[in-house]
C-alpha cells in the first residue's frame, strides 16, 4: 500500500502553492477604485459638480466584498487601500488614464468638462458625480 501512496505524496509535496496577485493587479478592484478616485478629484476641483457619496460608499463596500470573495483578508485589503505607495501608484494610473482621454489631470477646466460629459453619458466616473 505504501508503494501506491508514495507518488501521490510526492505530487502533493511538489505541487506549487498559487499565490494571490496583489490587489493592485486585480483590475476589477483597482479600476473600480480608480473611477472613484477620479470622481473625487473632479468634485474637489469643480464647483458645479458634486459627489454621489452613497453610490461611492456602496461601490467601495461591493469592491471590498469582491476582494474578500477572491480570498483577500481584511489586513490585505487595508494594506492595499492605506498604502502610500499604492496611493501614489493609483494617482499615476489615473493621470495616465485621463491623459489617454486627452485630459491633463492638473487642468481643472478640462477635468470639469470631462466630469460633466461623463455624467451625461453615464460613464464610469460620471456615475459617482452629479
Amino acid at each position: 500500500m505504501r508503494f501506491f501512496l508514495a507518488p501521490i505524496l510526492c505530487l502533493t509535496l511538489v505541487t506549487p502553492v498559487w499565490a494571490k496577485a496583489p490587489l493592485s493587479q486585480v483590475s476589477e478592484i483597482d479600476d473600480g477604485l480608480m473611477a472613484i478616485a477620479i470622481a473625487d478629484e473632479i468634485r474637489k476641483s469643480c464647483d458645479d459638480i458634486s459627489a454621489r457619496m452613497i453610490r461611492a460608499y456602496r461601490q467601495i463596500q461591493a469592491l471590498e466584498q469582491r476582494a474578500k470573495a477572491l480570498g483577500y483578508s481584511d489586513d490585505e485589503i487595508d494594506a492595499y487601500v492605506n498604502s502610500k505607495a499604492e496611493k501614489k501608484r493609483m494617482r499615476k494610473k489615473a493621470e495616465t488614464w485621463l491623459a489617454s482621454k486627452g485630459i491633463a489631470a492638473n487642468d481643472d477646466k478640462a477635468l470639469c468638462k470631462f466630469g460633466r460629459d461623463d455624467i451625461a453619458r453615464g460613464g464610469p466616473v460620471g456615475y459617482f458625480l452629479r
